[in-house]
């Protein structure tokens, strides 16, 4: 697992209150993760923090798995 995935997964964990082991890529950030919308803006702040990047409300809005977070990190490298 690459470390951009390592630190979304650690991040998703510190959000959530999630053991990082049981965070996996199929699970909905809301009804599984309990991510209402502090938490959800908390996500988005640490993982542009973490990252130095900014992340289109746009493209934030698309995130409705653990899935949907790790694609957009994995994508990331190949972003003008």
């Amino acid at each position: 697992m690459s470390e951009r995935r390592d630190t979304v997964l650690e991040l998703l964990s510190l959000v959530s209150g999630r053991a990082v082991e049981d965070i996996t890529p199929d699970l909905d950030l809301v009804a599984d993760l309990g991510l209402d919308s502090p938490k959800a803006v908390r996500l988005l702040v640490e993982l542009e923090d973490r990252f130095d990047a900014e992340i289109p409300d746009e493209e934030a809005a698309r995130f409705s798995t653990v899935g949907d977070v790790l694609e957009y990190a994995d994508s990331y490298d190949a972003r003008p």
